[in-house]
This record gives C-alpha cells, sequence and structure tokens, in this order.
C-alpha cells in the first residue's frame, strides 16, 4: 500500500473541503443572516485533520533521508 500517496490525497481533499466550509461562513455572513454558534466549529475537525496530514508530509523527507543514513545536507 502506497501510505504517502493516500495522505496526500487525503490532505488535499480536506484542504478542498476546508475552503468550502469557511467560503460558506463568510457567505452566510455577507448575506446578512446570523448563522447558528455550532455552524464556526465546523472548520475545527478539517483543520486538524490538514494539520495532522501536513505535519507528516512536511516531516516526510527528513524521515527519508534519516532512514537511508545520508543525514542532512549541512553535514560535512
Amino acid at each position: 500500500m502506497k501510505w504517502n500517496f493516500w495522505i496526500r490525497q487525503l490532505h488535499r481533499w480536506t484542504s478542498i473541503i476546508f475552503t468550502v466550509i469557511v467560503a460558506a461562513i463568510f457567505i452566510a455572513l455577507g448575506v446578512g443572516k446570523e448563522p447558528v454558534q455550532w455552524v464556526y466549529f465546523l472548520p475545527l475537525f478539517p483543520l486538524a485533520l490538514l494539520l495532522l496530514t501536513g505535519l507528516y508530509l512536511f516531516a516526510l523527507p527528513y524521515a527519508v533521508r534519516w532512514r537511508s543514513g545520508q543525514g542532512t545536507a549541512g553535514e560535512a
């Protein structure tokens, strides 16, 4: 199984969902209709997923280099 591919796809689709939710909240505010209080909490779950998958994708190249024994680019 290609975990990196699925985590990257999850990150991409979650970012789309997060953007749509935030845009919908701004549109509802622009129309003048005050949404119910729980609507403001909707972006938190996708945002938490984006944090976790983003940190994983950020650390992935460093982990690959560390596993292969190459070290970092700054080492002699």
